[in-house]
């Protein structure tokens, strides 16, 4: 997640709420990058660019990797900035673990139509997920869900009370109100109830692993403890011992994606 510009926060500020400031919230919270920027085969996976659309009749624009011979998936939602190719070379890693990936870009994303908001990206994901159902043969419980940092926000939100194989959550948050009291303290109460994942955390019927890099200079590495707290078992958290927010996988190595593969292996083995 980008740190939020504080000039524009304070302009929100004295322009008041409403609907002027939901955009305006949205304009600080998404920076997408429209356009696809890699393809699959240069990071060496085979995949098939697809576009899907969701309940309320937005296209939107994903990457399906499928991985030889597997039969789980898993789904991957991205953070708050970029686009879904820029995490190709983080889903090869993923596919090499015996698991076939579905990449998805937001609406405003990529190749996606739309606009980004809370409530859009919230149906991004349940597309993703049907497409994996009803596209790609995948029971419920055979799918995985990733989301990193805002795109553990999504995942929280569509994960809740379903019975999927699992959870991965990485450098997530409790919720927006409880990042801005981190970085601009006096804008927390206008985004109240925005992106509030420690409310529909306890509902989760589906094992949970945490990842946090201890220092994470974007989202505060308490507030994935704190998530974590609340969340109900199965459950586990992997502190990433002297990864920021953005280099989690690199200072991981190859430990982080072992732990990952323990992970889908126990709850969907092949």
């Amino acid at each position: 997640m980008k740190r939020a510009p504080a000039l524009l926060v304070l302009g929100a500020v004295l322009l008041g709420g409403g609907l002027m400031w939901d955009r305006l919230v949205d304009r600080m919270v998404f920076h997408p990058t429209r356009g696809v920027d890699l393809r699959p085969e240069q990071v060496g996976l085979v995949g098939e660019e697809v576009f899907l659309e969701t309940q309320d009749g937005v296209r939107i624009h994903g990457f399906w990797l499928p991985a030889e011979g597997a039969t789980r998936a898993l789904l991957f939602l991205h953070g708050n900035a970029g686009n879904a190719s820029h995490r190709l070379p983080n889903a090869a890693e993923l596919v090499a673990l015996g698991t076939s990936v579905l990449l998805l870009d937001y609406r405003g994303y990529g190749l996606s139509e739309g606009t980004p908001s809370e409530a859009g990206t919230y149906l991004d994901a349940q597309a993703g997920l049907a497409h994996l159902v009803t596209e790609r043969g995948f029971a419920e419980n055979r799918i995985f869900v990733f989301g990193r940092s805002l795109g553990g926000a999504v995942a929280v939100d569509l994960v809740q009370d379903r019975d999927l194989a699992g959870l991965i959550l990485e450098s997530t948050f409790t919720s927006l109100p409880d990042m801005a009291r981190s970085l601009l303290p006096f804008a927390a109460p206008l985004v109240r109830g925005r992106f509030d994942s420690e409310s529909k955390v306890a509902r989760l019927r589906t094992p949970l692993l945490v990842f946090h890099g201890d220092r994470d200079e974007i989202v505060p590495y308490r507030l994935g403890e704190k998530l974590f707290e609340v969340a109900p078992e199965p459950k586990a958290f992997e502190t990433i011992v002297g990864a920021g927010h953005n280099d989690t996988t690199q200072v991981g190595g190859r430990p982080y994606f072992e732990r990952i593969r323990r992970f889908l292996d126990r709850f969907a083995p092949n």
